[in-house]
């Protein structure tokens, strides 16, 4: 029995431990002491221990139980009971109303309840084999997950509940092969903590069920986890701090530990050794203690003894720091003070936490409205721990958020912070705390001041919003916008007496509006004229009088006087237009009091007329007015029956004059009239419509608006409103359904008056037109419709269809003929459509592309009986679908309809379905109906015919395979036909290796057709199947060789090559050796032959077509990859070695040749292109496979050298010994062989060649090649000797010589030929002259056997500076009587005679070279002196040889020579004058610039240039000699001689023009041309003014063309302002006389520019106003500190004094520039500037006359402007006359102030002085105004001097006044009243003495308004009975009406007059009143 229970307490602090309790202790990380260990119970026995070891056997019927409350249902809640085998499921329990009805002993309800519980069982025997272990509850999004551990082969389940929200259903699992089972789980946010039965805790991510990780490798037994501080929930836990528990099992020593670890890193913090017999007590994981039950053995040395006793222990943190947090996290406040004192910690801290408590207690109190008591106590509770804390931030922040209970309350603790901190929250907080005392007395106070306003006006409280306003103006203004100010505005009531209002808007509202917001005028003059209206309806018996009133405001007398160009004046005229609209709302209520219209007239001129011109209103506009006022207030529906109104209206209007004014009373008149008309509105419209005026159209768009409602009322509508495009649109659908024949044009006609889009309508009849089937009259109607029309209904039409098309729910017929329908009229819309769009190429196309689809999916449903919607029409996967279907059906088809016999088939396209005339069946029978469905399914009939060619090849039918390939490659060559020819060429190689029985045509070679569609494959072929193709197409083609070298039919032996075979010889014969060489060797055997070579070509391309390949892959074997585990080599070799000895044996070695290259090749590429980098070979593939192949290559290389060099011997002999030698074989094959048996063939062959000079040459030609690769300098040139020799056997040979005798023989046995060759009749000299210098011998023994032939020959050969020779040739020639062809004989010797005469200066060209190449004639030392005879006598070289000689010597000569030859002397005069230029006159010009511009002309220049000009006019062609004159000046540097020169040219062309036979085209281009001559010569002239002066800088220069700015710059030139710095002044340029030639020149007024440069200078704006603006310290007095200035004054000095002084005195006074009439406003700046200038440019006397400036103080006055030009600029309003009058010191001190308010600069010790200086100087007025306007700056309230002249502003204006008071006295102390409503320290004024002092003063109103402003509501009470007793109400109640009724006191003279009438009611009869 255990029989001794002991008991113990547990407390934070000094706390006894246990004596046996006592254990090793272990801390890790540094920590000592991390928990103190209590022991709270002990239970031990006397008598022999009964529990001697833990039972292992106890099976619990209920293992887990969860409790969770439906989140959808509240106090409603699952159950969640788990046993072995499932678990119950408990819904709809109410434990609440269960608790509530147990209390209560409610039965009923019990059983009401009961009744509702639902208890569901799931069975887990299917996932649980071996039953359930625990369970873990969680929620998802709002959703409850079960997870259930157990055993067997599913260890965790998740279950969840299902939408019904009551059954729950199996999610997901998780199998036991990561862990075995699980014992325990923890679910913390989306990790999941699982413990399996082999004692291993893991980590899970809780939603996919993915172990995370998992700690040390530790058995451990059981573990909890626990947060930091208990306080916090879960979910607001950083994840550090987060630990868990851990009770391991026993290890060697047979204990267990107690480990405590911090998460996630599984730092230890904490171990404790403990017995075995021990477990962990289940606590929330926001529990901050840990309980341990432990057994404890007899004897603690012996564990597994028998337990004595059980002990329940405690660990708690030992740390002071958390131990005293967990005491303020109980509010333990006096044990954590003291416990802080102790431990030396943060007192502050345990007053702090305190004083949050008390906060909330406080927030509960205001709340739970307890007494006045627990108030009290908490206010002193938190009092004595604020005085307490030394942090004066926390203090303030404390009391500024505590929800004091009262008012005195708030203030007292508030001053307290005020006085311990000067803080600016606090002044705020009191200043507002003021605000809503005067308003409710001791309630809180809320900190948006704006939305308090809002708030009271909308509650009607007016008063309230005029104080909260007049308090916290400041505030309002700094945050006030455009929105703020609609808000407010709208804020007010409708139902707000104006009466009330007006004041408020008068005197506050408005003139803030105009400040604050001047963008906001417009919106306040909208809203008071919106407001004004609606006072004839609100405040009928105040009206019009009020309504004026309240429009007045908007529009003061100021505004109207307002500049035309203010910012806002387009508001304000609008605004004075409303208010002129209001006026006239008199003369209408005068109208509106005439009972009948017969008086109208009378009333018109009696009293309207009158009223108007007094008024100054239009006459004809106020009857205007009136008639539209009438109209739209008699015109409602409820007065609609009433026609009264309208003989007014008209009565009215007769009185009307203005002809435009009343047409527009018509139209009003016309549109508010009832319909159907009366005959008085009748009868009016007509007689208007008759007349004539630039308002008829409107009258008559009118009238037709009428006209469309009676044409509605045919469709019976009447009334109708028709405020939008929506209601428009559904009033015409409504026309249309109804489907008459007058529908579509009544509709018209309402769109077209509504200005709504007539494509909208025609859509929408097409529509209903569609529905009933009328697919001709949709037709019709579209062609009736212009092109834009067409374009927008059709494609409107196509979007509607598209939806149409896109329904899937209705499959009835009519829906099926509804669509078929749609898709026709679409089909037919978009063709006629596409006719329209065909010049837009991109509507063209997107039409295009609709017709498409809408033609498909017609041709779908009515030929297939296919109904796609667009969707699946554009859904390529469906459209494959329905092709292969239909394929599959046209293939059986065709196959049912072969004849049984199979002796042949039906024609392709006979149909099997009977009557169908056209073709179309719902099954496709024939080629044409799936062609047809092909174009409608997208799939193009290249792809369509792929298919079906590749299915063909599949079954062997190569025949109809090749027939539709051919078809393909002539109709559609694209890559994706290379691709398909490419694929069946491979697939045919394939068969034919494999030997696959197949369907050929007769007489067909198929090799032949394998390698021409190899050959169309690669033409047409993307370039990633280029390779493969390549590849193929070689392979196919020896194939196709090796095949025509067989055995065919009846032939045998020997064949020869077929010539049919040459005749069609593809490209790649031309250039392949079959060309000239044909080997003759022994036919193949085709059955032995060709599986092999079939067999090569398939190993070629090792890689199946069905492998996908990526971009830039190749299939084929030189360029693939090497892949693991295989070796594309060795089922290459076998064939290769095979097919090399078939052709070997029958002496084939030219294909051997090509099939052991082509193949070796392949190897050869396939190996190194995988190994090219053998170490990063080794990285991608293994490297036994990289050995392998490297050995394979070697092997192959080793037999296939051996095999080359046998077959290129044989092969080579075989060439050499052809009828024709291929010498480009030839060399191929040489290169094979070693260079020294090469060559020694060679010669062989040359030796053994008997005059057969053509092969001797061709075998030389080998030689020469093979030498120069070989680069075998001597071998080459002996093969050169040799072809050279040969050539000339050949050439000789056929004129019947034999070179045999010098054949290989030196070159000087060459002569000997010679005579021979000269015998012979058939040499020419030309061949005897090859001869000769082909082997280098002597010419002139040619030259003297053939001069005899013809000296004419001879002549063209001769020197052309050898003169001598060529006078006795042509002397020969002439005495012969011969001829030169082309050559005149006499003009030569002529021309040869002025030649010898002439010696020539320029070199020789590069003509005279390129001659003598070209005629193979030796360059001659005469060349230097003579010119060439022969190129002279050709025309086209005559320029180019005489041009270079011109100069003024040489002219004369050339010019005779130059008309002997007969040539143009104008192109010579032309070319003379350019080359003179050149030489002589650039020279000379270019002297003259290094001179400089101002050096001395040059007579030597001025020579030449007249030389020029005579030149120039001996040009015959006027245009000729005007543009060589232009082109000297444009090469002309600027100066004198240019600017005559183009001089000269303006004459030339003036001759040119005068010209009378010139045609109108040259006349037109002479003129234009003319006019820019004349500019240049205006810009040359010019600029040689600027150079001349010395002012030809690149800036100036560059605006020669512009010369107003040019005269501009040139005034701005910097000499104008150095000629004021230099003492001297000597040596500037005169810039007046510059400008005044350049304005000659080009004509323009200086005047106009003067008066431009002086606005400039005078009034800059820009960087130069703003630079004036910042130099304000240092003041302009001297003029050379300006530029400008002096500027002006150099530019009016050539004026006389008087003129300059009479141009700039105006400035002084006018308000705007006077100089101009578009000039700008004039400021001070502007004056100030010009009155310098004029001190400089007059003498003081004259000054005086014209501006009335005492001569004695000119410069006193420029000061004056100067200061005044500043204070302007700074936004102060000064005048000179002010300015002259003002106190200088004061001035400033205001100044500073107004800079510091306009430029937001709010220094708290700069305020403070200013405040103080303001006050010193007694400027109270200016003070007020400061003081109000940093109101709304808090931050100043706390300086020093803030509140004390606050309160000396206050006091001030009773200092000054005596009695009785002026008006002024009077009125300023209502403003000082006023201020006092404004103070933000009221609470803390004197207000009683200011009382005093009102009442002092015989304002005894202004007394009680200022003592009902006192806080404490008895003192309040006590003063205001005490002052009422001492004076006059009746006079109190006066001063209200005449001083406080201005609407600027918010609601104090209200709540002074109920209190004076409140105080006379209950005073007694007798008293005075």
């Amino acid at each position: 029995m255990w029989n001794d229970v002991e008991l113990l307490t547990n407390e934070d602090t000094n706390t006894v431990r246990f004596g046996n309790g006592s254990r090793e202790e272990e801390n890790g990380g540094g920590f000592t002491g991390l928990y103190q260990v209590d022991t709270l119970v002990k239970i031990s026995t006397t008598d022999t221990p009964l529990v001697q070891n833990p039972s292992s056997g106890f099976q619990k019927t209920y293992l887990h139980l969860i409790i969770e409350e439906d989140k959808k249902s509240s106090g409603m809640y699952h159950v969640f009971l788990l046993i072995d085998n499932g678990f119950f499921h408990i819904t709809n329990l109410a434990l609440v109303k269960i608790q509530t009805a147990i209390d209560k002993l409610d039965l009923e309800t019990l059983k009401e309840v009961q009744s509702c519980v639902k208890i569901d069982f799931c069975s887990t025997k299917e996932f649980h084999e071996e039953g359930c272990s625990s369970a873990v509850l969680f929620t998802s999004n709002h959703s409850i997950h079960l997870m259930i551990g157990g055993n067997g082969d599913n260890v965790l389940t998740q279950w969840t509940l299902g939408p019904d929200n009551s059954t729950m259903g199996h999610t997901q699992s998780l199998d036991c092969s990561i862990i075995p089972g699980i014992r325990k789980m923890v679910v913390v946010e989306n990790r999941l903590y699982i413990l399996d039965t082999e004692d291993v805790l893991s980590l899970w991510d809780l939603y996919f069920l993915v172990m995370i990780g998992f700690p040390p490798d530790v058995a451990i037994q059981d573990f909890l986890l626990a947060t930091e501080c208990g306080s916090a929930p879960m979910t607001a836990q950083e994840k550090s701090s987060m630990k868990i528990i851990m009770l391991t099992k026993q290890d060697h020593n047979q204990m267990c530990t107690l480990q405590v670890c911090s998460l996630p890193s599984m730092t230890a913090l904490y171990s404790l050794n403990i017995s075995p017999t021990s477990c962990l007590v289940q606590t929330r994981i926001n529990m901050d203690t840990i309980y341990l039950v432990e057994g404890i053995p007899e004897h603690p040395d012996s564990p597994n003894k028998p337990i004595s006793s059980v002990v329940m222990r405690c660990f708690t943190e030992a740390l002071p720091e958390n131990r005293l947090s967990r005491l303020l996290h109980k509010h333990m406040f006096e044990e954590a003070e003291k416990f802080a004192i102790t431990f030396e910690l943060d007192l502050e801290l345990v007053y702090k936490v305190k004083l949050d408590f008390v906060l909330e207690q406080l927030a509960s109190a205001s709340v739970g409205g307890y007494g006045q008591d627990v108030w009290s106590e908490l206010v002193e509770e938190a009092k004595s721990n604020l005085m307490k804390i030394m942090d004066e931030q926390y203090v303030v922040e404390y009391c500024l958020k505590a929800p004091w209970p009262t008012f005195q309350t708030a203030e007292k603790m508030l001053s307290h912070a005020s006085e311990r901190y000067a803080s600016l929250h606090i002044q705020e907080a009191l200043a507002r705390l003021a605000t809503f005392c005067s308003l409710h007395g001791p309630h809180n106070f809320n900190t948006d001041n704006m939305a308090e306003v809002h708030c009271h006006l909308r509650d009607g409280d007016l008063k309230g919003a005029q104080l909260l306003w007049l308090r916290h103006e400041g505030e309002i203004a700094g945050k006030f916008d455009e929105a703020a100010l609609e808000a407010l505005l709208g804020a007010i009531p409708e139902d707000q007496p104006s009466k009330e209002l007006y004041p408020w808007l008068r005197t506050v509202v408005v003139p803030f509006v105009r400040k604050v917001l001047p963008t906001g005028q417009n919106i306040l003059a909208r809203w008071l004229e919106q407001r004004a209206r609606n006072l004839e309806l609100m405040e009928k018996s105040g009206w019009p009088q009020n309504g004026l009133e309240l429009a007045e405001l908007g529009l003061p007398t100021l505004w109207m006087k307002m500049q035309s160009n203010d910012e806002y004046s387009a508001e304000e005229v609008a605004n004075l237009r409303s208010l002129v609209g209001n006026v006239r709302s008199l003369a209408f209520f005068m109208l509106d009091k005439v009972p009948a219209p017969e008086v109208i007239p009378e009333t018109v001129e009696n009293s309207i007329r009158p009223y108007a011109l007094e008024q100054q209103i239009p006459f004809d506009q106020l009857l205007l007015h009136y008639i539209t006022d009438l109209c739209e207030r008699c015109s409602s529906q409820t007065t609609s029956l009433f026609t009264d109104w309208e003989s007014k209206a008209v009565a009215v209007l007769d009185c009307m004059t203005e002809t435009d004014l009343k047409v527009d009373a018509v139209l009003e008149v016309m549109q508010k009239a009832v319909v159907p008309w009366s005959n008085m509105v009748e009868k009016l419209v007509q007689q208007y419509l008759e007349m004539e005026g630039p308002k008829q159209k409107l009258l008559k768009e009118s009238f037709h608006l009428m006209e469309i409602r009676k044409l509605l009322r045919g469709y019976g509508i009447r009334n109708f409103n028709l405020s939008n495009n929506t209601q428009v649109m559904a009033l015409i659908r409504y026309i249309l359904r109804q489907n008459l024949s007058s529908s579509l044009e009544d509709s018209l006609k309402l769109a077209d008056t509504y200005e709504l889009p007539s494509s909208q309508i025609y859509y929408l009849h097409l529509i209903e037109l569609v529905a009933q089937g009328k697919t001709e009259a949709c037709m019709s109607l579209l062609k009736g419709l212009s092109p834009g029309e067409t374009e927008c209904v059709v494609g409107r039409l196509t979007t509607w269809a598209r939806l149409q098309l896109e329904d899937k729910e209705h499959v009835s017929e009519e829906h099926k003929k509804h669509q078929m329908v749609i898709a026709q009229v679409m089909v037919e819309a978009l063709k006629y459509l596409h006719i329209i769009q065909k010049e837009d190429t991109l509507k063209s196309m997107e039409c295009e592309n609709n017709l498409v689809m809408f033609k498909a999916i017609a041709h779908l449903q009515e030929d297939f009986d296919v109904f796609f919607t667009p969707t699946n029409y554009g859904d390529p996967k469906v459209r494959q679908q329905i092709q292969e279907h239909h394929i599959t059906a046209y293939e059986n088809t065709r196959g049912r309809r072969q004849p049984a016999g199979g002796g042949g088939q039906l024609p392709d396209n006979a149909p099997t379905v009977a009557n169908d005339p056209d073709g179309k069946t719902k099954t496709i029978s024939t080629q044409a109906g799936l062609r047809r469905l092909g174009r409608q399914l997208q799939r193009t009939e290249q792809e369509l015919w792929s298919d079906l060619a590749l299915r063909a090849l599949g079954v062997g039918m190569v025949d109809k395979a090749l027939k539709i390939l051919s078809e393909l490659y002539e109709h559609h060559s694209n890559p994706g036909t290379g691709k398909v020819l490419f694929t069946a060429a491979q697939r045919l190689c394939q068969m034919l290796e494999a030997d696959t029985p197949m369907v050929l045509p007769d007489s067909t070679d198929l090799p032949a057709l394998i390698h021409h569609l190899a050959c169309q494959a690669i033409t047409v072929c993307h370039p990633d199947l280029l390779l493969d193709c390549l590849e193929l197409c070689k392979s196919t083609r020896i194939a196709m060789d090796v095949y025509h070298q067989c055995q065919f039919s009846e032939n045998y032996g020997f064949i020869a090559k077929d010539q049919t075979l040459e005749a069609e010889m593809d490209p790649y014969s031309q250039w392949s050796f079959q060309d000239l060489f044909n080997e003759d060797c022994i036919v193949l055997d085709e059955v032995s032959v060709l599986p092999v070579q079939y067999e090569i070509t398939n190993a070629l391309l090792p890689i199946s077509p069905d492998v996908k390949l990526y971009p830039l892959d190749c299939s084929c074997l030189s360029h693939c990859s090497f892949e693991d585990g295989s070796n594309y080599l060795r089922p290459l070799l076998g064939p290769v070695d095979n097919m090399l000895q078939m052709l070997q044996e029958c002496s084939q070695l030219e294909l051997a040749l090509r099939v052991l290259v082509n193949s070796y090749g392949s190897c050869l590429q396939h190996v190194t292109s995988n190994i090219m980098d053998f170490n990063l070979s080794k990285q991608l593939y293994d490297t036994g496979c990289l050995y392998q192949h490297n050995t394979l290559l070697k092997e192959v290389w080793k037999t296939s050298e051996a095999t080359l060099n046998k077959v290129a011997v044989v092969l080579l002999n075989k060439v050499f010994n052809w009828r024709v030698l291929d010498c480009d074989l030839a060399v191929g094959l040489c290169t094979l062989l070693s260079k020294t048996e090469v060559f020694k063939l060679l010669w062989k062959v040359v030796d053994n060649t008997w005059q057969n000079y053509d092969k001797i040459r061709a075998v030389a030609v080998v030689g020469a090649q093979l030498s120069h690769l070989y680069q075998e300098t001597s071998e080459e040139e002996k093969f050169l000797s040799v072809i050279t020799d040969a050539e000339w056997g050949i050439k000789l040979g056929k004129l019947g010589i034999s070179i045999q005798s010098v054949f290989r023989q030196p070159p000087e046995m060459k002569t000997n030929l010679i005579p021979v060759l000269v015998k012979n009749r058939n040499i020419t000299p030309d061949i005897m002259l090859q001869y000769c210098s082909a082997f280098g011998l002597e010419r002139d023994t040619v030259i003297n056997h053939n001069l005899t032939d013809g000296l004419s020959a001879a002549l063209l050969k001769l020197s052309p500076y050898n003169y001598e020779r060529i006078q006795v040739v042509l002397k020969i020639i002439q005495t012969a009587g011969d001829t030169v062809p082309g050559f005149s004989v006499s003009q030569s010797i002529a021309l040869l005679q002025h030649l010898q005469s002439y010696r020539r200066i320029a070199p020789p060209s590069e003509v005279e070279c390129s001659y003598l190449l070209e005629h193979s004639l030796q360059p001659s030392a005469l060349a230097q002196t003579r010119l060439p005879f022969h190129i002279l006598m050709h025309s086209s070289y005559y320029w180019k040889i005489m041009t270079p000689e011109l100069s003024e010597e040489t002219f004369p000569a050339l010019l005779l020579i130059s008309k002997l030859m007969k040539v143009s002397l104008d192109k010579l005069y032309m070319s003379a004058v350019n080359h003179v230029f050149e030489k002589s006159m650039k020279p000379l010009l270019l002297e003259q610039s290094r001179r400089g511009p101002r050096a001395a002309p040059n007579k030597q220049a001025f020579c030449v240039a007249k030389t020029l000009m005579e030149y120039i006019r001996c040009i015959q062609n006027p245009e000729w000699a005007t543009a060589t004159a232009h082109k000297i000046a444009q090469d002309l540097p600027p100066g004198i001689v240019k600017a005559q020169c183009l001089r000269f040219c303006l004459a030339l062309g003036d001759t040119w023009l005068k010209d009378p036979k010139l045609k109108d085209a040259a006349r037109s281009r002479g003129e234009s041309f003319l006019s820019k001559l004349k500019l240049q010569f205006q810009r040359s002239a010019t600029e040689n003014a600027l150079l001349g002066s010395q002012l030809g800088g690149p800036e100036l220069l560059k605006l020669t063309g512009l010369p107003a700015r040019l005269i501009a710059a040139l005034y701005e030139h910097a000499s104008v302002e150095q000629r004021y710095r230099d003492s001297v002044g000597q040596g500037y340029p005169d810039i007046h006389a510059v400008c005044k030639e350049i304005a000659t020149i080009n004509g323009v007024d200086v005047l106009k520019i003067r008066n431009l440069l002086l606005e400039k200078w005078i009034c800059r704006t820009g960087q130069a106003g703003a630079k004036d603006v910042s130099n304000q310290e240092g003041l302009i007095m001297n003029i050379e500190e300006d530029p400008d200035l002096m500027r002006v004054v150099y530019l009016l000095q050539p004026y006389t004094m008087d003129a300059a002084v009479c141009l700039l005195s105006p400035i002084l006074t006018a308000e705007t520039w006077p100089i101009s009439p578009s000039g700008p406003h004039l400021t001070y700046s502007h004056r100030s500037r010009a009155l310098l200038c004029l001190i400089h440019l007059a003498d003081a006397g004259l000054l005086e006359t014209h501006t009335q400036i005492p001569r004695s103080k000119t410069k006193y006055y420029l000061k004056c402007f100067i200061y005044v030009s500043q204070l302007e600029a700074l936004n102060i309003s000064y005048t000179i006359e002010s300015f002259l009058s003002s106190p200088k010191m004061g001035m400033a001190v205001r100044l500073v102030a107004d800079l510091c308010l306009e430029y937001q600069v709010y220094d708290p010790q700069l305020w403070n002085g200013l405040l103080q200086k303001l006050l010193a100087f007694n400027m109270i007025s200016h003070l007020q105004m400061v003081l109000e306007a940093i109101c709304a700056v808090p931050s100043l309230w706390q300086i020093s001097s803030f509140s004390r002249t606050w309160k000396s502003m206050i006091l001030a204006p009773f200092l000054s006044a005596s009695i009785p008071l002026s008006p002024d006295q009077q009125a300023a102390l209502c403003r000082t009243f006023v201020l006092l409503l404004k103070c933000p320290f009221l609470l803390n004024m004197d207000l009683i003495g200011i009382a005093n002092r009102f009442a002092q003063f015989t304002l005894p109103a202004l007394a009680l308004g200022t003592l009902l402003l006192i806080p404490c509501d008895v003192k309040k009470e006590k003063q205001i009975q005490g002052f009422l007793s001492g004076c006059k109400p009746r006079a109190i109640l006066e001063q209200v009406e005449e001083l406080m009724s201005t609407g600027e006191m918010a609601g104090i003279p209200s709540k002074v007059r109920e209190t004076v009438l409140a105080f006379i009611s209950q005073k007694s009869p007798n008293s005075k009143h």
